[in-house]
């Protein structure tokens, strides 16, 4: 495979811990260029992990025509912003979850990149992992029958200063781990959604530390999730839960979001007697990161469509504003 050049736009904590990890090992990748807001940062980045050009500010990024893809993992709030400022400048683009603060965000988003002819797709590294893979070839060959209904949670750490708490920076713990429960709710039922109940705990400022939601979907199904960032203050705290019923069985795996290496999931059903019949298998997880670069590398060389497609995002997108709306009524 041809290699594509990457620029990397940001200095945040997920590039340097995950993505750009996984951008190094991930076949058809160059590591190109880095973009800081300072060149200081910018440089750091470039001799910590080995990109050919360090540049001071975005733009300049944007600017130099051997950067044929951009990812971006800045604030949530900016997203809009830059995503379309690098499609404009015929980047391909894979950004970071939650791509856009609404619905309008997106639509505006993905027509910028029909405009100028390159890709744009959503970054949820889990949804590349095996075990996603794995969860739907289950519920595909029947074996716990039609789901009617899904349960999960994604908790994590409440923070003393971090982004995530302030509203105006797109932050709150639907935006940050909400995403991840309901991308996981939407992959496993496809139906349209008939009603969301939803409520949450609120700081001051508006942003949700916690919230639990309800849908019901057009076929019968119904799912709930818990998200939030209330465990303990600054440390790496987190709760995970996912338990899939369908109407002969059904699947259960408490395993962390995005986990790498083995991931067991606990399969149960009923035999002819009527007896419940429970296996264990396991999946091995390389890096999810690396699987999406590469997925991503497949749709710029033409060989393949992004794995979480635009619908996809948009159906997730006008999911997450529904429930902010229900969250945030007085």
């Amino acid at each position: 495979m041809k290699k594509i050049k990457w620029g990397v736009m940001g200095t945040a904590g997920i590039a340097a811990g995950c993505t750009i990890p996984g951008m190094k090992k991930a076949k058809g990748c160059e590591l190109y260029a880095i973009a800081g807001r300072s060149l200081q940062k910018a440089n750091a980045f470039k001799e910590r992990f080995g990109f050919e050009k360090a540049y001071e500010g975005y733009d300049a990024l944007l600017e130099d025509p051997d950067v044929e893809a951009v990812y971006i993992p800045l604030p949530n709030n900016i997203h809009c912003e830059w995503v379309i400022k690098a499609l404009n400048a015929h980047k391909h683009v894979l950004c970071e979850k939650p791509i856009a603060m609404n619905t309008e965000e997106l639509r505006c988003m993905f027509q910028a990149a029909k405009d100028n002819g390159v890709i744009l797709m959503e970054a949820y590294a889990y949804l590349h992992s095996p075990f996603m893979e794995a969860l739907k070839n289950i519920v595909r060959r029947g074996e716990i029958g039609k789901i009617d209904y899904i349960d999960t949670a994604f908790l994590t750490q409440g923070y003393s200063e971090d982004f995530r708490l302030h509203k105006e920076l797109g932050g709150g713990g639907i935006y940050d781990v909400g995403c991840y429960c309901t991308t996981m709710i939407l992959s496993l039922i496809d139906s349209p959604i008939e009603y969301v109940k939803a409520d949450g705990e609120l700081d001051e400022t508006g942003v949700d530390h916690m919230a639990s939601v309800l849908l019901k979907f057009a076929d019968g199904a119904r799912a709930s999730f818990n998200c939030g960032m209330i465990l303990g203050t600054d440390t790496s705290d987190r709760y995970d839960r996912l338990f899939i019923h369908g109407t002969k069985g059904y699947i259960r795996s408490d395993v962390e979001y995005n986990q790498e290496g083995s991931i067991a999931m606990k399969i149960t059903v009923k035999n002819e007697k009527g007896e419940r019949i429970t296996r264990t298998e396991s999946v091995f997880a390389g890096s999810n990161y690396t699987l999406e670069l590469e997925q991503m590398n497949e749709c710029i060389a033409g060989n393949a469509t992004p794995l979480v497609s635009e619908e996809f995002s948009i159906r997730n997108m006008q999911l997450l504003d529904t429930i902010l709306e229900e969250v945030r009524k007085p």
